[in-house]
């Protein structure tokens, strides 16, 4: 009797024991596992190695997941409470903003973490001017989206922010600033037109927010030969002889084929402190983009491999001067004939000739 008590006693405990490890577990509250560094960005340089390090809060965790941009980069089987680390290095190709996450994956549940990541430039940008060397007149009903010579002769495209149908794209008359008449087209109210460029005779114009691009024979402006569709915003436009360059309004470029406006690559546009947004019109001199930057009175220089600014120009001292009552400083031409610039801007009554010189 005795001996059939303490059996069903031990049966009873070792249920009992089984029942609260299986049946009774203590749910773990909060995050697996989570990075030490507490801010919400994180920003480094290309060049750069730093330690990203990974606080690891359960042992109940069977995979931990570092990824970037939703990709793994790097996975930890079975890892044990305390902390992990991962070298994390500064590229040329990773320059920009990224997401950085965590994935801590337990036997029937998971939990996340996440921090933004930020890869700086690895140059200071040289520091130049623009000085005037000339000017000749430019309509002042001219809203500038879009500047560049072609065949020696100057090309203006406008925007139409009353949207008036005001929006015009053709040749200038360089002793009047003003369009050619017979050598110019407009858009309807339904179009607001942004940046140009011209290649192998064909004129490209982007439109703001319509997603278009109206292709026109640069020796007959009075016929439309092609359209292309894109996604997003377009503002400017250049090319480098083989391929279209367009931004649209961010730190990011994109390169496209000119036959199917498809994409080809991608730059983000950084300098050493961050990216540089709202990049606006652009124009490509030896091997080189050059950029407006909506509402500031300066360009900028970008490789366009890496999407590095090299080099920021001052045109604040001649924006001052020559503004008027214009807007913006936008447009810009690159005349190989004189191996200079031509800017100007938005409603302003000239185009100036610069030179640029680097600041000691």
């Amino acid at each position: 009797m005795k001996r059939s008590i303490i059996i069903g006693l031990i049966v009873l405990v070792a249920g009992a024991f089984l029942y609260y490890t299986f049946f009774n577990k203590e749910e773990f509250e909060g995050k697996y596992a989570e990075f030490e560094f507490v801010q919400d960005n994180l920003a480094m340089h290309v060049g750069e190695t730093i330690e990203l390090k990974v606080n690891v809060d359960y042992d109940g965790i069977e995979e931990l997941q570092l990824l970037l941009n939703d990709r793994p980069i790097k996975t930890w089987k079975s890892p044990k409470k305390g902390q992990v680390t991962y070298s994390m290095e500064g590229t040329d190709e990773l320059m920009g903003t990224h997401k950085l996450s965590l994935r801590a994956i337990g036997e029937d549940h998971e939990t996340g973490d996440y921090r933004n990541l930020r890869i700086l430039s690895d140059i200071i940008p040289q520091v130049a001017k623009a000085d005037v060397v000339t000017t000749f007149p430019h309509d002042p009903k001219n809203y500038t989206q879009g500047l560049e010579f072609y065949n020696g002769k100057l090309y203006e495209g406008t925007g139409d922010p009353g949207r008036q149908g005001k929006t015009m794209l053709g040749e200038i008359d360089r002793s009047t600033g003003t369009l050619i008449e017979g050598r110019r087209i407009g858009l309807d109210a339904n179009y607001f037109g942004e940046g140009i460029t011209i290649l192998n005779d064909k004129v490209y114009q982007l439109t703001w927010q319509k997603g278009k691009c109206f292709v026109y024979n640069v020796n007959d402006f009075m016929s439309r030969v092609e359209e292309f569709n894109y996604a997003g915003e377009g503002w400017g436009l250049c090319n480098d002889g083989t391929s279209l360059i367009m931004s649209d309004g961010s730190e990011r470029i994109t390169f496209r084929d000119p036959k199917t406006f498809s994409v080809e690559r991608v730059i983000n546009v950084y300098n050493d402190l961050g990216p540089i947004p709202q990049l606006n019109e652009l124009e490509y001199i030896n091997g080189l983009i050059y950029a407006n930057v909506y509402l500031q009175n300066f360009i900028i220089v970008i490789d366009p491999k890496t999407g590095k600014v090299v080099q920021q120009i001052s045109a604040n001292q001649l924006a001052k001067e020559y503004r008027g009552r214009g807007e913006v400083l936008n447009g810009i031409a690159y005349n190989p004939e004189t191996q200079k610039m031509i800017i100007t801007g938005k409603y302003w009554d000239k185009y100036l000739e610069v030179k640029v010189t680097p600041v000691e």
